[in-house]
């Protein structure tokens, strides 16, 4: 899609409204003090910020960390929504694009608590309706009792070319093919202007750290090379398809020396070793390594798509580690638990 370049590339009204909402992000100094809360104070902490309304409007059918998670899981829908409400043009088209991926998220919601028989409540309330498919329209698709009633109602939508040979069973194919599909449309909205060529490395780091992912967890599992390949997503910045040819190949320990060969080794060289028992810290790592990333090239082209970006991710990691820290307290865990899954 093109845009004429003068008159509605509409970026300094978005980026100033962003701006205001950025400012009003938790600071990172914040979450080392809720670790000394319990779940009622996190939740009335909660309750005093910009998550009031939210917390306040589902009070009464919720309590606990139902009603955190819910509060949580509502104001990011609200928070997208009214990115999209108050851009328009070419912001509007790409933080729509970007925002497909809440659609894909809640898809493969519905189809995983359909495989594995969760209640219908259950998979409703799962929902998150940050993109482009709305509340309604989600809560009807999770009451559909069979997948050939879902297609049917994804007709219409870009993400039935993905699901349209689904049948039931397995879901790891289905859910390739919709992230698949969800970064191939978003690679090609992007233009070609200097300041969309840094839009589209970002989107393509993405594609990096989420391969890297892929990467650890296969390859520490011993998976087949096929079906490796298979489930990684073809256009990052870095791992080319050669690269990701290579790195499959290889041995464990050798993959793991690998690594020296990307820029990614400056967030991952103190935590990966051939014999590390958990991810859990190199997965930590990415995602700050994503934080930084998206702050800095933000910074690069204040009038741009790229601070818009980086404010999506910034408030969706506030909400993750928001849910989890109620989450740890709700179970108990002890801080240093907690505090190896935040990202700050």
């Amino acid at each position: 899609m093109f845009f004429n370049r003068r008159g509605s590339k509409k970026y300094a009204y978005i980026t100033a409204r962003v701006r205001a909402m950025k400012s009003k992000l938790i600071q990172r100094e914040v979450f080392p003090k809720m670790m000394n809360m319990d779940l009622a104070e996190i939740t009335r902490f909660i309750g005093e910020s910009e998550y009031k309304q939210d917390v306040d409007e589902l009070a009464q059918k919720y309590s606990g960390i139902d009603l955190v998670e819910h509060a949580l899981n509502q104001n990011l829908a609200r928070t997208y929504r009214k990115l999209l409400r108050v851009s328009q043009d070419e912001p509007h088209y790409l933080i729509t694009e970007y925002l497909r991926y809440w659609d894909i998220w809640n898809i493969k919601t519905i189809l995983r608590g359909k495989y594995y028989g969760a209640p219908l409540e259950e998979i409703q309330e799962a929902v998150v309706a940050a993109g482009q498919l709305g509340y309604r329209q989600l809560v009807s698709i999770a009451s559909m009792e069979s997948i050939d009633d879902i297609k049917v109602a994804l007709e219409n939508t870009p993400y039935h070319s993905a699901i349209s040979d689904y049948q039931g069973g397995m879901l790891s194919t289905v859910e390739n093919n919709l992230d698949k599909l969800y970064y191939s449309r978003i690679l090609s909205s992007m233009d070609k202007s200097k300041g969309e060529k840094l839009s589209l490395k970002f989107i393509r780091t993405e594609i990096d750290l989420k391969n890297l992912k892929t990467l650890f967890r296969t390859k520490k599992a011993d998976l087949p090379r096929d079906e490796i390949m298979e489930l990684l997503i073809p256009g990052g910045a870095e791992l080319k398809d050669g690269d990701l040819r290579r790195l499959v190949s290889l041995s464990w320990p050798d993959f793991i020396k690998s690594q020296e060969d990307y820029s990614y080794w400056s967030a991952l060289s103190e935590v990966i070793s051939e014999d590390m028992p958990s991810l859990m810290d190199v997965e930590a790592e990415l995602d700050k390594y994503a934080m930084k990333y998206s702050s800095k090239v933000s910074h690069y082209y204040p009038l741009s798509i790229l601070p818009i970006f980086d404010y999506i991710v910034r408030k969706n990691n506030e909400i993750n580690n928001l849910r989890t820290i109620a989450r740890g307290k709700e179970s108990a865990l002890s801080d240093d638990i907690i505090k190896k899954h935040l990202v700050m």
